[in-house]
């Protein structure tokens, strides 16, 4: 990396700063934390997507749903027990729908394995359809009466009470395990099929978390989760702005924190030996795989490595809110706005994803109070010329947070298409 070019990362940051702090003397300390919060949350996730595109070239168009899975996480973990369901038959019956679904699950392998026993072609896909057809019904059998039951007596499961910090551990262990699975079906597609699986798998992700009331009380929501750090009330401050600003700089500090350590692991992975064989397979897998390289199972660990990353960043963002409101979650918010951190930022670059992902949430998140501003002096002017104002200002306003990005992509591409802080890669002389 030449001087340079690490003197124009530097300047891209001091003006980022620069940004930070005009926001500061906009929207005033409580609320600039607050977006910091997010900004940094984003980061993160945009990291695991660096990971799967910068990385591997991997097109996965599902990055909501991994930030679900790392939300529910914070449900399960560290939600306070719920004693009615505990207290009642919930447990018991919720164990033979457990029980049920593992006996579906080995009725299924053992038809998947049916070839070894001489049965192939048509029979072996009829006997895989029965399988998974009577592994159906036999959940159904047992998960409907349970679920009917828990709604019923106890509302919901509720959570185990276990220390937050854990609950963002397993919120990337809900994501690795999903990543896991998607990446044994759907890694051998095409780019542009992968794609369309993993909007598909995101969409299935939402419903099922959504319309599970017995699990996360649907659109009910679950609230309030707990922090790692004292909320505004639990300082002990008097001085309400204070107290906010206090609580709000420690869970800022606890993400940075977060966020830093798996950056400088990152780094570290990307630098190494394993980082080069990623690039390789990436520019060029059926090169790597002549050499003997196992591209199938690299691309599967990639997977699961930004999903990772997609869990604990979806748990953080959880526990900041204090509230799971699956319905909440829209592809916009999720999964498009990620991709544009990373193709500004630059995909390939960890520092370009931070960067990306901070640039762009200050921009998403001022593009509508400062497009309101603008709209209403364009909406003054028009009444003083004598010309119809700007009907449904509010609306419009909001509205232009989606314009503002497509027109920040169409310039990236035009001026900075590998991002304003693109991949570079030392090379080493032989």
């Amino acid at each position: 990396m030449t001087l340079s070019a690490n003197l124009r990362d530097g300047l891209l940051f001091v003006a980022l700063g620069l940004i930070v702090l005009a926001v500061v003397l906009y929207l005033g300390t409580p609320v600039t934390i607050q977006l910091m919060v997010s900004a940094v949350a984003y980061s993160l996730v945009a990291l695991g997507l660096n990971v799967h595109w910068g990385y591997g070239g991997q097109f996965n168009f599902g990055v909501m749903g991994f930030i679900m899975l790392g939300g529910y996480a914070v449900v399960a973990t560290s939600y306070p027990l719920n004693m009615a369901f505990w207290h009642s038959d919930g447990p018991a019956l919720l164990g033979r729908a457990i029980i049920a679904a593992a006996i579906g699950a080995l009725i299924i392998y053992a038809a998947s394995k049916s070839h070894r026993i001489g049965i192939k072609g048509k029979a072996r896909t009829a006997l895989l359809i029965l399988a998974w057809f009577v592994a159906y019904v036999g959940y159904r059998s047992q998960i409907d009466p349970a679920a009917t039951y828990i709604e019923a007596k106890a509302g919901f499961v509720g959570g185990l009470g276990l220390p937050i910090e854990l609950a963002w551990l397993v919120g990337g262990l809900f994501a690795a395990g999903v990543a896991y699975l998607i990446g044994k079906v759907c890694l051998g597609l095409r780019t542009d099929y992968l794609a369309i699986a993993t909007i598909g798998i995101a969409e299935i992700i939402k419903d099922f978390l959504k319309n599970m009331d017995w699990l996360t009380r649907g659109t009910l929501t679950v609230s309030p989760l707990p922090w790692p750090v004292p909320t505004a009330l639990e300082t002990g401050i008097k001085d309400k702005t204070l107290a906010l600003i206090t609580s709000r700089s420690l869970f800022l500090g606890v993400v940075v924190v977060v966020t830093l350590i798996l950056f400088i692991l990152l780094q570290r992975a990307y630098g190494s030996a394993w980082g080069r064989m990623m690039r390789a397979i990436r520019d060029n897998y059926i090169a790597a795989e002549s050499m003997g390289k196992n591209v199938k199972g690299r691309q599967i660990e990639l997977f699961v490595l930004g999903a990772v990353l997609m869990g604990i960043a979806g748990a953080l963002m959880t526990t900041y809110v204090q509230i799971y409101d699956p319905a909440g979650y829209v592809p916009v918010n999720y999964t498009f706005i990620v991709w544009v951190m990373v193709i500004i930022g630059g995909a390939g670059n960890n520092l370009g994803a931070i960067f990306g992902g901070v640039l762009i949430v200050i921009a998403w998140n001022l593009s509508a109070p400062l497009s309101l501003v603008l709209f209403h002096w364009l909406d003054a002017g028009l009444h003083v010329v004598g010309l119809p104002g700007i009907p449904d200002v509010d609306t419009r306003a909001l509205q232009t947070r989606v314009f503002i990005l497509g027109l920040v992509i169409v310039l990236a591409l035009l001026y900075a298409p590998r991002g304003l802080i693109p991949e570079r890669i030392r090379r080493h002389e032989a």
